[in-house]
């Protein structure tokens, strides 16, 4: 039997009735579609999501970045099993998606991408917004989307839609291979009529497989840590894409063994749970760095082991150092020449855990007494910066942070990307649930948070969903504001001037570069921007757009602030300018480097000085083989 429809309507059906299972529970795979329409899409996907619409749930965007952002938010918090589709114009619209795109693919969270495309039959050549590529006829700007797509497909032809449906549903709910998936549709072929087999719309599970160790592997693996007198575990995102947390928990309470996180592994042990040591890197703790600098077995399970995590390699630094990565992935499992334990993370972990309580095996009461201390110190330097003794003066960043930690509970969700705060939230933050921790820095995207936020709370409603916002990511993507609007998403956006790209302005001091171009502030004489303060009203262009917006001026108005924030059922803006680190206490600074080439020739006091301690960081520096 067979069934007429046109491109567009037999891929929302077919969209509909995809699904995913793991561990015996299923959900729907993609269960809604954004979209912004333009000439690309509207006769075709639009016309389809409006014939099915109750079949396929419908989301406006303002931007397509931002749209991508909301569905990887979703995806996040529904642990890879679900997630979105996004369809969008030619042009513009289909290049917006490129940013989004590669921060889905490079964090390796799925999402589908539904570009409208010039047309495949060129009875109409060139059409608006085309891109015209005289050495190939078959190039269009879609082909951007190429390098930063999972798998990418042309669908220029009906027929053709069949085996690219069913490769991007693989791809989408592979845990090894997924990120962004890409079907460009040719605009008069998402319009064009075909009989459909009716099997193509029956319903499908794709299973979400748990491979275990091979056994090899598995004895190698317990036979490393048994000899290791200072192991210690990298735990990153895989522990949650997993849902490994108990194993990890367990593993860690059998053994003794510290467990310090990446940025994406934050909350994989709860902040108080004893062999948490917190986060490690760049940005971690003195606690957890340390621990790494004497690790002689290094146990990362689910990480990427960014340049972040190992401080551009120079911080696993003890003699005869060696790695143990347990990953899914074989291409992140052989990482620093370590013996990779291929598998997924929670079965690894449970397999380990039993594998070496047959030995009845355990670190040695010192070593869990040292880091127990050390871990104590670190407590008492968290405290330190969050603690506000005149309530009546403007908040540092950290003030800012210690405000919503105290209010919080483990049923809240903090969201970032970028600035000053990744390095803030992964030392300071006391994570207290799994998911609690939501900082995409794998691509670290000025804008996500937003829209990240949208699609958080879209995927867990009864929860309260904290968007953190510095002044300079906010002035890339506050667009979504109106969705959130719109729909009644009560998200909560905590919005923190301080005058500038913070973050690059601190990073610019260290590296010889004076802060040059980092400060929102007038031009001087001299063509720096270093005069007043912009009179920029974040506040006022928060409230523009619809959103409710509680100004606070000292430490006592931000926690009032965020306490009637927390409880309204309403979008709702806490906005809060912040005193500088100069001036009162700041976070720690860097527990351990990161490489930044600095110039090697100036004349400039300030880039020589930087050049003469990077040299000195740079002689450091190993390759593990």
């Amino acid at each position: 039997m067979t069934t007429r429809l046109t491109v567009a309507q037999a891929l929302v059906r077919f969209l509909a009735a995809q699904y995913t299972e793991r561990d015996g529970v299923r959900q729907r795979l993609i269960s809604a579609t954004w979209g912004i329409f333009g000439h690309g899409n509207v006769a075709g996907l639009g016309q389809a999501l409006v014939e099915y619409g109750d079949e396929m749930p419908f989301h406006q965007g303002r931007n397509e970045q931002s749209m991508v952002h909301a569905a990887v938010g979703y995806a996040r918090q529904s642990n890879r099993l679900s997630t979105h589709a996004v369809t969008t114009s030619i042009g513009p619209g289909a290049t917006n998606l490129v940013t989004g795109a590669a921060l889905a693919t490079v964090n390796r969270l799925p999402v589908l991408l539904l570009p409208g495309d010039i047309f495949a039959t060129r009875v109409a050549d060139p059409v608006l917004q085309q891109l015209e590529v005289p050495y190939a006829g078959d190039i269009s700007v879609n082909d951007c989307l190429r390098p930063v797509s999972k798998y990418f497909d042309r669908v220029t032809r009906p027929e053709a839609l069949i085996p690219a449906a069913l490769q991007a549903m693989r791809v989408l709910t592979d845990p090894v291979e997924t990120g962004a998936v890409t079907l460009a549709l040719p605009q008069d072929v998402q319009a064009e009529a075909h009989d459909w087999p009716d099997e193509f719309f029956a319903e499908r599970t794709w299973v979400v497989r748990r491979p275990g160790a091979d056994p090899t592997e598995l004895a190698e693996a317990v036979q490393a840590i048994r000899t290791a007198q200072r192991p210690l575990v990298i735990a990153g995102g895989g522990v949650h894409h997993s849902r490994a947390e108990e194993a990890l928990a367990e593993f860690a309470s059998a053994t003794g063994i510290p467990v310090a996180s990446t940025q994406a592994g934050k909350g994989s042990l709860r902040h108080d749970h004893p062999q948490d040591v917190g986060g490690v890197g760049h940005t971690g703790t003195a606690t957890a760095n340390e621990l790494a600098r004497q690790a002689d077995l290094v146990i990362g399970v689910g990480t990427r082991y960014t340049d972040f995590t190992t401080a551009s390699g120079t911080l696993f630094a003890a003699d005869g150092v060696r790695f143990l990565n347990l990953n899914i992935a074989p291409y992140d499992g052989h990482k620093l020449a370590g013996a990779p334990l291929v598998a997924d993370a929670r079965s690894g972990l449970q397999e380990l855990t039993g594998a070496l309580r047959l030995h009845a095996h355990r670190v040695t009461g010192a070593y869990v007494d040292e880091y127990t201390l050390d871990k104590e110190r670190w407590e008492q330097r968290v405290d330190a910066c969050y603690e506000a003794d005149e309530p009546d003066i403007r908040p540092t960043q950290p003030q800012v942070l210690g405000a919503l930690d105290a209010l919080v509970d483990e049923s809240d969700v903090v969201i970032n990307a970028a600035g000053s705060l990744p390095g803030d939230l992964h030392k300071l933050w006391r994570a207290r649930s799994r998911d609690q921790y939501h900082l995409e820095y794998g691509y670290s995207c000025m804008g996500y948070e937003i829209p990240a936020a949208i699609g958080v709370k879209m995927a867990a409603p009864d929860r309260n969903v904290w968007a953190l916002v510095g002044d300079g990511t906010y002035l890339m993507m506050p667009t979504e504001i109106v969705t959130a609007v719109q729909e009644g998403i009560a998200i909560k956006l905590l919005l923190i001037q301080n005058h500038g790209y913070a973050s690059i302005g601190g990073l610019s001091e260290t590296v010889g570069g004076e802060r040059f171009g980092t400060a929102y502030r007038y031009q001087s004489d001299d063509g720096t921007y270093t005069g007043a303060p912009l009179p920029v009203d974040l506040a006022a262009n928060v409230a523009s757009l619809g959103m409710r917006v509680l100004r606070a001026k000292t430490v006592r108005d931000l926690r009032a602030a965020l306490e009637e924030a927390r409880a309204a059922d309403t979008p709702t803006c806490v906005y809060v300018e912040t005193e500088t680190a100069d001036t009162v206490s700041g976070a720690p600074p860097a527990q351990a480097w990161w490489d930044v080439p600095v110039a090697e020739t100036a004349t400039r006091p300030s880039a020589v000085k930087a050049r003469e301690l990077y040299e000195r960081h740079v002689s450091t520096r190993r390759r593990h083989l």
